[in-house]
């Protein structure tokens, strides 16, 4: 159904928040680390000395320069938002809306979106929702400047991190622990067909993230489809799939914000490369492309109401989720979708978690959980074949370095649809 003008422009607004919180990066972060600087003048002179000999100050001011050439990378991806439909400039914005409420658009190479992150202290986990929030907008001309949330920040340094998962050598430790298994899984249920006969297959990743899953499916030949929510994910998929010239081309410094569990300075400032492999490497005639939007709002509908010059309508072959399904409302309606997708003898392949992301919300949004053994039992009654079942233990978007580390023991299986 078309958006109406309100829709639109809150949709806009929406994005142009995101926008902004890329642009305001680093006034956000050295303002923090400058709550650091503040809090050494609160201490005794010989405490100030103290630290001064320790050199406390001076890794402050090498956290400044990693903060500058953060912005400077975040800078380059909303350089050129037009394309998104956004202007890249500041507008006006209550700072009490603006939680992302992505649009529905497909992008041609462009680039889960969901986090797994761990606050500080607390045995429990932080969530970026992967459904939409709906903002309430004030007559015009009583909006206020866009400030950024804390949890507009902390969706942005998700993202920062997500880079090095996705696309550096570092993250290959992750890659080789979630994206391996998937893509082995993927190849030997089609390991009957040809090279040749797989541009044919069709392979959808949901929550796609920066969309490493979906190039390397694309790589071994697979006609692959992305879909992500979250305009973080997509801004930095899109640059990094379409702005990369070279390996290795930007560099960044993921862990400079948080100073806990560090065991030493280096482990703080330690700089990261990517990407590791050129994004324009795919073969010749690759058909690779990403779909931005909700997943149920662009894949749910009825398969008699849907639009056969969409590119997303018709069945896929293989559909691929990864730290994804736990971002489900309703996880029966995620399995109907799937199930509804694919084409029978297609193949589900699932790893990841089941950290429930609208557990406890307090936005009163439904949400249903189930172990996994529930889990595999829906799907079995929805008319999927389960086997290849396993664990697998993993991290997400982990600092090696660090002294604190969650380690997922993530349920793997793949699950052919029957009838």
């Amino acid at each position: 159904m078309p958006l109406g003008p309100e829709e639109i422009e809150e949709e806009e607004r929406a994005f142009q928040k995101v926008v902004i919180t890329f642009q305001q990066y680093a006034s956000y972060a050295i303002a923090a680390n400058n709550r650091r600087r503040k809090d050494i003048y609160t201490l005794p002179r010989a405490d100030q000395e103290l630290l001064s000999n320790l050199g406390y100050k001076q890794k402050l001011a090498e956290v400044d320069k990693a903060i500058l050439a953060n912005a400077e990378f975040l800078s380059q991806i909303v350089a050129n938002t037009q394309m998104f439909g956004g202007n890249g400039h500041e507008g006006e914005l209550n700072e009490e809306e603006g939680e992302e409420d992505e649009d529905q658009h497909e992008h041609q190479h462009a680039g889960p979106s969901h986090t797994h992150s761990h606050p500080h202290g607390h045995g429990g986990h932080s969530h970026d929702h992967g459904g939409h929030s709906h903002s309430h907008g004030h007559p015009s001309g009583q909006r206020g400047v866009i400030r950024p949330t804390d949890a507009d920040m902390d969706k942005l340094r998700s993202t920062i991190k997500q880079f090095v998962r996705d696309w550096s050598e570092e993250g290959k430790v992750e890659r080789d622990a979630c994206y391996k298994p998937m893509i082995d899984a993927l190849l030997e249920h089609f390991k009957d067909m040809s090279e040749h006969d797989r541009t044919k297959l069709r392979v959808l990743v949901p929550g796609a993230g920066l969309c490493r899953l979906a190039w390397d499916v694309a790589k071994q030949g697979f006609a692959c489809q992305g879909n992500e929510f979250s305009h973080y994910m997509l801004l930095g998929s899109f640059f990094v799939l379409n702005r990369t010239e070279e390996i290795n081309q930007y560099t960044i410094y993921p862990y400079i914000h948080t100073f806990s569990n560090i065991r030493d300075k280096s482990a703080l400032l330690r700089a990261v490369s990517f990407p590791d492999v050129s994004p324009s490497s795919l073969p010749p005639n690759s058909n690779f492309s990403l779909v931005a939007g909700d997943f149920e709002e662009i894949y749910g509908c009825e398969l008699g109401d849907e639009d056969p010059d969409e590119p997303q309508s018709g069945l896929f072959n293989a559909i691929l989720t990864c730290f994804f399904i736990d971002t489900a409302k309703n996880i029966i309606n995620y399995l109907r979708v799937i199930h509804r997708k694919l084409a029978t003898g297609g193949v589900w392949i699932n790893l990841g978690p089941l950290l429930w992301h609208w557990e406890n919300n307090t936005s009163g949004d439904p949400s249903i959980e189930l172990s996994l053994d529930e889990l595999k039992v829906l799907a079995r009654n929805i008319g999927f074949e389960i086997s290849n079942e396993k664990e697998i233990e993993t991290t997400y978007t982990n600092n090696s370095q660090s002294m604190l580390g969650y380690v997922y023991h993530a349920g793997f299986f793949t699950a052919t649809k029957v009838e």
